[in-house]
């Protein structure tokens, strides 16, 4: 029987992993470390659009007060001194909240509903960035040379997260940053930070039965055999341009294939099975799926998977989807966070050393708060329902928290699900 996930007990548990984030000893302070890194998280699950506008909001009385009954925070910085205590923050320590948060979806029996295929995961991976100037940069921005002279700043960051065909609700990793590091001259890379995203994940899920998907970029020899060291299954793109040796071998023997119809859609398969990767990788053999789709206007799409499954008549179309889940890291993670009030890439602060990508990590926590709610809190579900967008969840959820005393998370979901206004109190005296 899975266990609900509550709001409250979510909002805890992030609180209490900001609280044993260590502080740097610089100096006393007389604001703790778990306040300010709980107000930052606060303005990316209140969905507030720029800093500039919660910190007029955060001096009214009733935001106070919403801010230490609803998320703890005793000591509300400013956003000055906020942004300057978050950027000396190392954001490998936020890490161990996301795992706490992951750890509190396996106890409640929900991560069981991702299961895909042979009690394996699902686990799309693609880059993204987060930050571009032509002007504000720090030493851990990535460059890039114009040919007129100029130069451009950027972060990026890896991400990935648990997904399901069949499912809305995906379940992100800690993302990996993709920026360069203390004294580096070079920039970093989707595949150096793939690395070290694959180090961390078996550090800290070393258990976990997995599929990673991802685009042609990750379908190259040295990635595939760190994925079969780790035992992680994969479902790959491969692009013909990339793999000419494969996809010569590939038409030049004899395949499997099948066809089938459902809803409408022509489906055609070809495979084989124990084709070496390349000349350079002779002992790295892959499985290799074409598919073909064709809707009932006539209109064809096309893909081409490697992947270490052995395929077969019963398994190719279930292969198939795993393989194509891989937009999920796409559109209901990455557009989510740039179209459904996140403002993924707005620029929050980009700080000397380590702020935005703090703002990313904690914007990356707020969203899977958000994911969790929506997948084990009734009452979140109830609400969404209720206002049939996240978009007008998000701005009803801020109004309330603007114009009422309001003493518990539960007060303000309820009141957005079932509008108990009597439990939100507009008076404490």
């Amino acid at each position: 029987m899975k266990g609900m996930l509550s709001c409250k007990e979510i909002h805890q548990l992030v609180h209490y992993s900001f609280a044993r984030v260590k502080d740097t000893p610089l100096r006393a302070r007389a604001i703790s470390l778990a306040d300010t890194l709980m107000l930052g998280f606060a303005v990316f699950s209140l969905k507030y659009p720029c800093l500039l506008q919660f910190d007029q909001h955060s001096n009214e009385e009733r935001i106070r007060h919403n801010l230490e009954t609803v998320y703890q925070i005793k000591t509300v910085p400013s956003d000055t001194q906020m942004r300057e205590r978050l950027d000396e923050v190392d954001p490998a320590k936020l890490r161990s909240t996301f795992k706490k948060l992951f750890a509190q979806c396996q106890r409640s029996k929900h991560l069981e509903l991702f299961q895909y295929y042979k009690g394996r995961y699902l686990v799309p991976i693609d880059g993204t960035g987060f930050f571009y100037s032509q002007e504000i940069h720090c030493d851990n921005c990535c460059q890039k040379k114009h040919q007129d002279g100029s130069v451009s700043y950027y972060h990026q960051m890896l991400s990935a997260a648990i997904v399901h065909p069949d499912h809305k609700v995906v379940l992100p990793f800690a993302p990996e940053p993709i920026m360069k590091g203390d004294g580096s001259t070079k920039n970093d890379c989707e595949r150096r930070a793939s690395e070290r995203f694959l180090d961390d994940l078996k550090r800290e899920h070393p258990h976990l039965q997995l599929i990673i998907t991802g685009d042609g970029l990750f379908s190259n020899g040295p990635f595939i055999k760190r994925l079969k060291k780790e035992r992680y299954s994969f479902i790959l793109v491969a692009k013909e341009n990339d793999h000419k040796a494969l996809f010569e071998e590939f038409r030049a023997l004899p395949t499997k294939s099948q066809e089938l119809k459902k809803n409408n859609v022509r489906h055609r398969f070809k495979w084989t099975n124990g084709l070496p990767l390349n000349y350079s990788h002779l002992d790295c053999l892959v499985k290799v799926l074409e598919y073909w789709e064709e809707n009932e206007k006539g209109k064809e799409q096309h893909w081409v998977w490697v992947t270490d499954i052995e395929l077969n008549e019963d398994n190719v179309y279930s292969i198939m989807k795993g393989g194509r889940a891989r937009h999920k890291i796409e559109n209901e993670t990455f557009n989510t966070l740039k179209n459904q009030g996140y403002q993924f890439e707005h620029n929050f602060g980009h700080g000397k050393k380590n702020l935005s990508t703090v703002f990313a990590y904690l914007m990356m926590l707020a969203f899977f708060v958000d994911q969790l709610q929506q997948l084990g809190c009734k009452v979140f579900q109830k609400a969404l329902e209720k206002y049939h967008s996240k978009k007008n969840l998000w701005e009803r959820k801020r109004g309330l928290f603007f114009n009422f005393f309001i003493n518990t998370f539960e007060d303000l979901w309820h009141a957005l699900a079932y509008d108990h206004e009597i439990r939100l109190n507009p008076n404490t005296s």
